[in-house]
This record gives C-alpha cells, sequence and structure tokens, in this order.
C-alpha cells in the first residue's frame, strides 16, 4: 500500500507540472495476469469509452497490462482516438505507430517476465519435491522448519503426532468412523489445528487419514502420478495406512448410499442444532404375519453425539405437520403452480380413459390448506417433500414435539 501511496504522489506531482486535470484515481491490488478479470481496470476502459477522460496517468506500462487482451482494448481505444495517450513515470505513448509498438513491447515483456516467473516457480517446486521436501505448508501432525539452514523442511509437531497416529489406529485396529473421530478429537481431546487454531472438520478428517505423506511418500501435484520419498520422519507405517483405507473404504460399502425419506433434511433438532435423519424399520406381526414397515425421524447429532432428542414415527409427525398447516409460511406461487399441473393431469386422463372433463375448462378453485393436506397424507415421498420445499419456515423437532420459526 505505501507503493501504491508513493506512485499516486509522484503521478499527482506530474498532472500538477504539465497542468493535467485529474478526473479520478483508481486502485487496484488485482493481478494483471489474466485478461479481463479486473473490475477496475474493466471500469477505466468502460469509462474512457463513455468520454469521462481521454488519456491515463500510471506508474509504468505494466501497472496497466501484463497480457494480450488487456493490452489489446488500451491500443484499439488508441486507434478509435478515444484514448489519446498515457503517461508514465519517464514516458508517454500517443496514437503514433512508435510509441503504440514500444507500449506493446513494454508490456509484452511485463508478459514474459510473468511467464517466466511461473516456470520458475514450478521448476523449483520439482526440484525441491526430487529433494524429498514437502513443497506446501505441513499437514497436520507436522510443522514448518523455520531454521534457515534447513528452510523448506518439515518436523514432527511432538504435540499432535501422537494423536494423529491414534487416529490411524482407532479407524484400522477398533473400527471408529469419521464422525465418531471428530467428537473424540473435538469434545475429548480438545484437539486443535496448528495453523487456524480450530477443530479439524470432518472432511478434513477424512482427507488426513488418506494422506501416504504421514508414511514417508507424496504426490505433487496431486492426481499428476508424480511421487515422491520425502525426508520428514513418518508418523505411521504404510501397513496402518493401508488398514486404515481399507476400514475406510468397508464403511463406506456398509453405509451404503443414503436412502431419501419424504421430511429429511428438512428440519432441525431443537437440542443441539443438527439435522433431522431417518430409519426405517420392519416388523412381523404375530397376529397375521404379515410384515409392516415403520419409519422414524430422529437428530443426526453432527453436534453432539451424545444429544438426547428421542425419535418420531412419521404418521405422528404427518399429523403435528397438518396441525401447524395455518401457521406455515409457503411460498403460493410454487403451492399453486403444482396444483394447476396435477389438475390439468387429472382432467387429461378423465378426458383420454373415460371420456369425460374437458382439459381447457377453468381452473378448479385453490385452497391451500386442503392441497397441502393432501399432498401430507396422500403424496408421494418426491412430492412431500417438494412442497416442504417451499416452505419458508423453519421446522424445529423437540421431543417429539414440532414447532415452525420464522
Amino acid at each position: 500500500m505505501l507503493s501504491i501511496d508513493s506512485q499516486i504522489k509522484e503521478m499527482l506531482q506530474i498532472a500538477e507540472r504539465e497542468s493535467l486535470e485529474i478526473v479520478d484515481i483508481r486502485r487496484e491490488s488485482h493481478s494483471a495476469k489474466d485478461s479481463g478479470q479486473r473490475p477496475v481496470f474493466n471500469e477505466i476502459v468502460k469509462d474512457l469509452r463513455n468520454g469521462r477522460y481521454n488519456g491515463i496517468l500510471t506508474w509504468a506500462p505494466d501497472r496497466l497490462s501484463r497480457n494480450a487482451g488487456d493490452l489489446g482494448s488500451l491500443v484499439d481505444l488508441m486507434d478509435q482516438k478515444v484514448l489519446i495517450e498515457i503517461k508514465t513515470y519517464g514516458q508517454k505513448f500517443s496514437n503514433s505507430p512508435s510509441e503504440k509498438f514500444l507500449l506493446m513491447i513494454l508490456c509484452s515483456q511485463a508478459k514474459l517476465e510473468n511467464d517466466n516467473k511461473s516456470v520458475n516457480v514450478k521448476r523449483g517446486l520439482r526440484m525441491r519435491c526430487e529433494m524429498g521436501l514437502w513443497p506446501a505448508p505441513a499437514p497436520t501432525g507436522y510443522l514448518n522448519e523455520k531454521r534457515i539452514d534447513r528452510k523448506g523442511q518439515v518436523i514432527v509437531d511432538t504435540a499432535r503426532a501422537p494423536i494423529v497416529k491414534q487416529m490411524f489406529e482407532k479407524v484400522a485396529y477398533e473400527k471408529w468412523s469419521g464422525r465418531r473421530l471428530y467428537h473424540w478429537l473435538k469434545f475429548d481431546m480438545n484437539f486443535r489445528s496448528s495453523t487456524s487454531n480450530k477443530p479439524l472438520t470432518l472432511s478434513n478428517i477424512y482427507r488426513l487419514l488418506q494422506l501416504p505423506f504421514y508414511y514417508g511418500t507424496f504426490e505433487y501435484p496431486a492426481g499428476s502420478g508424480n511421487w515422491y520419498q520425502g525426508k520428514h520422519i513418518p508418523i505411521i507405517s504404510r501397513e496402518l495406512f493401508e488398514k486404515t483405507n481399507e476400514q475406510l473404504k468397508r464403511d463406506k460399502i456398509t453405509r451404503g448410499e443414503s436412502k431419501e425419506f419424504a421430511f429429511t433434511k428438512l428440519m432441525t433438532c431443537g437440542l443441539c442444532g443438527s439435522g433431522i435423519t431417518a430409519q426405517e424399520k420392519f416388523k412381523t406381526l404375530r397376529t397375521n404375519g404379515l410384515t409392516v414397515r415403520y419409519v422414524y425421524y430422529g437428530c443426526t447429532r453432527a453436534k453432539d453425539l451424545h444429544c438426547k432428542n428421542p425419535n418420531m414415527r412419521e404418521e405422528e409427525l404427518v399429523k403435528q405437520l397438518i396441525a401447524l398447516i395455518g401457521k406455515m409460511d409457503m411460498d403460493e406461487k410454487i403451492v399453486r403452480k403444482k396444483f394447476n399441473e396435477e389438475y390439468q393431469r387429472v382432467r387429461k386422463f378423465q378426458k383420454s380413459f373415460l371420456g369425460t372433463g374437458k382439459t381447457d375448462g377453468p381452473e378448479q378453485t385453490f385452497d391451500s390448506k386442503i392441497y397441502t393436506t393432501h399432498i401430507l397424507t396422500e403424496g408421494t415421498d418426491e412430492e412431500k417433500r417438494e412442497l416442504l420445499g417451499s416452505l419458508k419456515n423453519k421446522i424445529i423437532l423437540k421431543q417429539k414435539i414440532l414447532t415452525l420459526q420464522n
């Protein structure tokens, strides 16, 4: 920021010395590498086309453009005599072939420097990998070495590495799930990341458990197929890593695809704030031998593994939803649209197969309460979900009682 302020100061002195009128001062810290991606530069081009001003004062040509697209926009404006002059600290560029050519050379040189920097950075990262050095911030359980003579190396985080090892062991030998690990780390161990000082998220835990870096090797870039042997001290053995990931795959297969129920992901636990999920149970009746299906809704316990909110039968849940219809704030347009679609579908069926009804007659009188009650009692799971998806209230389930929140 000090650099930008000093540039502005110099430019204002030039404007005062040459009696130039300053219309706007624009600052932009966005990279000039990619074409058309700088909001402030795009505003300048727009204002030039609109005649707000006809010249640009800038510290150096590469402040304006480091790519062919933005450079082309400036040269086009000069050709159209919309942009009369670009003035820098030591040069000026007007609508003359030689000065435009020089402007293009200087900006192209800046692009060349950018491209070379990219190549050099990639080469440097590849060299570090070949030396066995991790080319990114140290993963959880390790710390970046701060000593100058060991720059780029990672060392074991003695406070966190033993817990990371326990994470692998609990999955491999005790068959813990990722969610159980999450609660153990957050509530029992008060485990926090060394970089953000925040608890690990569930996705971070799964990513950590699949990182070969912990047994001594790493791939860079990810998905490239380029593997390197690291210089760092492994926290776990390769056998433990493979056993952990076998258990993760087995757990994923066991869980399988999550089944969609009518009211999942639409309610919130009133005790801990987690979502509400559903499970089905089957019971064979002693009286006639028939198998009956029951669906129960309860807390996912994502935020509190020990949440005591009891489960609730779907039939009771539907009864309470119907009782709350009068208090529901629903998107009337969506509900009416679904009603009209269903009504027209029924009339077409009557006309085609029963020879009664007209498809182009007047619409039936719409009553949202009656229609909502019909969908909740007779509709498919998909229709129920779609209907409640238009609800503006938040549905809270607490101690087997449903309430609405705005």
